[in-house]
């Protein structure tokens, strides 16, 4: 039985680079994807929540915001994107594998209420370890590589490959479970807090977070609403 949504209205905050140990990288405006946000957007919650996961991490280390809330035609943009490259490295496949395979790496544009796309809810998160100058560490792949090495635990089964990634991914997972975030095992850098994928996986009956839609200006949310 799929978790029931109780929507917290938590709102959704600009998150800044006011913490000297906290880095954002809009990757997605960086890269140019219609409609994606200038700055990094999350639940206050899971804001509040990553300051404890800085407690907890070494005090050489900073956290970098990859992305965060996520509007809907971002995710419809991204996951096409997806698809296509998909599609490009993969000539044999077909449509289903192309599907299933597009699936592990970007989830599927939707507001239906057990099958909310994680970042519409603003309680997913995409980051990784840094030094105190906001310089990622080696994670053995980069952000968003379709690869079976972006794998979270793809290291513990391939340490001679390198061993650095396998010790900064098990510091990111242990500092982040530690305070209640949920891992997808896909994705090294995707944690989920409140919302139905991690009610999921911590065997929670209700999630806290539904989807959000907002309006956007000049790259930014000007207002959101929760649905």
């Amino acid at each position: 039985m799929s978790p029931t949504i109780v929507e917290q209205q938590e709102p959704i905050i600009q998150i800044k680079d006011e913490h000297p140990r906290l880095f954002t990288k809009s990757i997605y405006f960086e890269q140019q994807i219609p409609g994606s946000l200038a700055s990094i957007y999350l639940r206050k919650g899971v804001y509040e929540k990553l300051q404890k996961v800085l407690q907890l991490l070494p005090r050489e280390y900073s956290l970098i915001l990859y992305d965060g809330f996520r509007p809907f035609q971002v995710q419809q943009n991204l996951f096409n994107l997806f698809l296509t490259e998909m599609k490009r490295n993969n000539p044999t496949f077909s449509e289903k594998e192309i599907l299933d395979e597009t699936l592990k790496y970007v989830a599927y544009p939707s507001f239906m209420p057990d099958r909310i796309s994680p970042h519409l809810t603003g309680g997913a998160i995409d980051l990784t370890i840094g030094t105190l100058n906001g310089e990622p560490l080696d994670f053995g792949t980069s952000f968003d590589e379709l690869s079976e090495k972006s794998v979270t635990r793809y290291f513990e089964h391939h340490p001679d490959e390198n061993i650095d990634a396998l010790n900064n991914r098990r510091m990111l997972y242990n500092c982040m479970t530690a305070v209640g975030f949920a891992n997808y095992s896909g994705e090294w850098w995707h944690y989920d807090y409140g919302n139905i994928q991690w009610a999921r996986r911590m065997g929670e009956k209700e999630a806290r977070y539904g989807a959000v839609e907002v309006t956007i200006e000049n790259n930014q949310v000007k207002e959101f609403r929760f649905q």
